[in-house]
């Protein structure tokens, strides 16, 4: 008969004799069709098959919990939902098997849950049915769902492992036991033991086995005769060792035995889907309130930076209907006499033509990164906000804090209270102009120059010659010669009117000095014209005489290589040189023998002096951090930068209070240092990104707010310090000398880069050895 139905039901849904030719097959099936653990429906006959919740326990640890109390009507309650599901799969054609409390789940109302075994394998043979907890990943699945907390296992009276392997033999039928097939009498068999479990308690495992050995030849306990008869009578019943003289499953659901407290069951189920729905209900409606706490935040949040925006709209046509007043009474005044007035017209027209050329420029520039220039503008606006009216703000609570992102913008989380900010009307129109202004200048500035042309070229090696690499790049303080020093061990000299002036592919250099080893860093005095320190791989620093073509004083305390020189801006005769010995060493060049060392945790890649102070240092780490040295007071740092995840290959000071820095973790970072209230900084106000840095240096210059630096992608990338996207950027081309093709820059990159002083010209060198005068246009 089950066969029968078996293939009725295979028929029905399109599957053939071999697709459930085994019980492992059907028991797959069968779970496929009725719903597992992550399905969730519920049959016209009443079977229940919901999805499992994190809450949900193991119907095995249920039952051996030792502080379970048995009541009468729970344990009837989950008997008759696994009858239900016993009987929806016989109805199907299907034999369950695995009709065993390792195979449920109950939630927290006493739903019962099928799940595929956790104990035996799908063949259902007794004898290789139970297997290592170890290589039983289903075995997991009841330990998770223990009611017991992890301080509890030690105690726990019934192990896991040992409860699943005895399982087995416990729930295995007389016929089972003896050779002969599974069948659906088996599945009676199994509700039989399980009927006894859920109504008889035990302490420890040699209790339980021996309890459910004894079970085997229907010896029940004396207390479980006393305190259940009804249930010891409906036990015996279906543990009967014939097959034959079990009662069928629909017999079972028709018999006095669960027919008789039927009317309290329903009672108990509707009390269940009440709790079940309210708690639903709860549910949604704390996640509806959440949201719309949220959302509502969101709404705060939008209309003040929607007041902020229309503020500053305000402010801006008041600025610009002044300027062209302002424009109005210079153009009535010069357009006097019809001569005039025609020149004036013609020059008009000729402004209008490029202010719309340029205005469609930079039209496209602000869509393309409009997305960064609104993290930016809100960014500069907090920045100048907070140092203006600094006495007036509140302090931030917890859910009013500022984040940053990301790409270092600073923006309003969506927690972030805009009653945090007093009203637009405390900032005076003079603080307010002056915000506007200063976002216009960075605004101004990103946008005023459309590329980086060449200006000139010259390259420091050949193709055969591998050591043409140029590390470091330098203009003198007047900006009329620069130097380049590199793994060639020399420093080359050039004056840059020649330079730009002469038209022929070969320059040489005005001066040549050839050091002992290769050299790794620059540096000119500003103070003394024709005086650079150098710093080498030998560990020596150098202080070259220019005007002399020779050494003028050597350096030697450093133990490994030294990796970067700095001259002091304010005290011409300092200078500081950053080493791979995990020091800083300062100089007097006059000394010729270190004046004070700083001892770090790692090796040092970067030093530098700002330029209006002989008090203060700053230097890079390879552990990532940059430090912050007031000299005075050597032995702890004034601040440490806390931002880059990898080595931190140079620093520069944009101005007195700003530091930049750049890393191979493909950033560079801006830190405000004047708004440091501890000794720890791990808040940059900018990062900039777009160029590619992960395993070199690649130079990295300052001047009037733009930033210079290489990339792995053999260009030189300009930033503006006001935004974190690139403003220009210039592709390297090397090409063969004889055939002229481009070589490709797959492993060149952009090694080092130099500013000319107070213009927008900058020298850049790549890993070839070509350099390159390039001017902003």
């Amino acid at each position: 008969m089950v066969n029968s139905s078996e293939s009725d039901w295979q028929r029905s849904r399109g599957l053939n004799s071999s697709a459930v030719s085994s019980r492992q097959d059907q028991d797959k099936a069968f779970v496929g069709h009725y719903g597992n653990q992550f399905g969730y429906f519920k049959e016209d006959d009443g079977a229940v098959i919901r999805q499992v919740d994190a809450k949900d326990v193991s119907l095995r640890q249920w039952l051996d919990n030792t502080n379970r109390l048995v009541n009468a009507l729970d344990s009837l309650h989950i008997f008759m939902q696994i009858v239900e599901i016993v009987n929806l799969a016989h109805s199907r054609g299907f034999v369950v098997q695995n009709v065993k409390p390792s195979c449920f789940v109950l939630s927290a109302f006493n739903r019962v849950s099928f799940i595929e075994s956790v104990s035996c394998s799908d063949s259902g043979s007794a004898s290789d049915s139970c297997g290592d907890e170890s290589n039983n990943p289903k075995a997991e699945f009841a330990g998770f769902f223990s009611p017991s907390s992890q301080n509890q296992i030690e105690t726990n009276p019934f192990p896991m492992k040992q409860v699943l392997q005895m399982e087995a033999n416990w729930y295995t039928s007389p016929e089972e036991a003896a050779g002969a097939a599974t069948s659906c009498a088996c599945d009676v068999y199994r509700l039989g033991v399980l009927l006894f479990e859920l109504y008889c308690t035990s302490t420890s495992v040699d209790e339980k086995n021996a309890t459910m050995s004894s079970l085997r030849h229907r010896i029940f306990p004396p207390q479980f005769l006393l305190k259940w008869p009804k249930e010891a009578v409906f036990c015996l019943c279906l543990l009967h060792p014939e097959p034959a003289s079990r009662p069928k499953i629909n017999e079972v659901l028709q018999s006095e035995f669960l027919n008789e407290p039927r009317d309290e069951l329903i009672e108990r189920e509707a009390v269940i889907e009440l709790k079940e729905k309210i708690n639903e209900q709860e549910l949604l409606l704390e996640f509806l309130l959440t949201l719309q706490q949220r959302k509502q935040e969101s709404a705060d949040i939008l209309r003040r930076s929607i007041s902020f925006i229309s503020s500053d709209i305000q402010q801006v046509t008041k600025l610009q209907t002044s300027t062209r007043g302002k424009q109005g009474l210079s153009d009535d005044s010069a357009s006097s006499g019809s001569r005039k007035r025609i020149r004036n017209a013609e020059i008009s027209n000729s402004l209008v033509t490029d202010h719309q050329e340029n205005a469609m420029f930079k039209s496209s520039r602000l869509m393309k990164n409009f997305k960064k220039l609104e993290a930016a503008y809100f960014s500069t606006r907090r920045r100048a906000f907070k140092t203006s009216v600094k006495p007036m703000v509140k302090p931030l609570t917890k859910n009013g804090a500022m984040s940053s992102d990301a790409k270092g913008s600073v923006i309003l989380t969506e927690k972030s209270s805009a009653n945090n900010f007093p009203p637009i009307n405390r900032l005076s129109e003079g603080k307010q102009s002056g915000w506007i202004n200063s976002f216009l200048d960075g605004l101004s500035k990103y946008l005023s120059f459309k590329n980086l042309e060449v200006k000139a070229s010259l390259k420091q090696g050949d193709l055969l010659n591998s050591s043409s690499l140029v590390c470091s790049l330098g203009f003198d303080r007047d900006g009329e010669f620069f130097a380049t020093a590199g793994v060639n061990k020399k420093i080359k000299v050039f004056e840059y009117d020649s330079i730009l002036n002469e038209d022929r592919d070969i320059h040489y250099p005005v001066v040549e000095m050839s050091g002992r080893s290769k050299l790794s860093s620059i540096c000119w005095n500003h103070y003394i014209k024709g005086q650079i320190a150098s710093s080498n791989f030998e560990g020596v620093v150098q202080i070259w005489d220019v005007t002399r073509n020779q050494v003028y004083k050597e350096l030697k305390e450093h133990e490994r290589r030294v990796w970067s020189v700095d001259f002091s801006w304010s005290n011409p005769t300092l200078v500081a040189s950053g080493s791979d010995d995990c020091s800083v060493k300062l100089w007097n060049i006059n000394q010729g023998k270190s004046v004070g060392t700083i001892k770090t945790k790692a090796n040092v890649c970067c030093v530098q002096f700002p330029s209006d102070s002989g008090n203060t240092l700053a230097f890079g780490s390879a552990d990532h951090r940059i430090y912050y040295y007031d000299l005075r007071n050597p032995s702890v740092p004034l601040s440490t930068l806390i931002g880059h995840n990898k080595t931190v290959s140079y620093v520069k000071f944009v101005d007195s209070s700003t530091l930049l820095s750049s890393s191979t973790d493909n950033t560079l970072k801006l830190w405000d240092l004047s708004e440091s209230t501890s000794q720890v900084i791990d808040c940059p106000i900018q990062t900039l990104t777009g160029h590619m840095n992960v395993k070199n240096f690649v130079g990295l210059s300052v001047c009037d707010g733009y930033i210079a630096t290489g990339s792995e992608t053999n260009e030189v990338v300009v930033y503006h310090k006001a935004f974190p996207m690139p403003a220009l950027s210039y592709k390297f081309k090397t090409t063969d000398p004889v055939s002229g093709d481009d070589l490709g820059d797959s492993d060149q990159f952009v090694s080092s880069v130099c500013w000319r002083v107070q213009s927008s010209t900058l020298v850049a060198a790549n890993s070839m050895g070509d350099i390159k005068l390039l001017e902003m246009v």
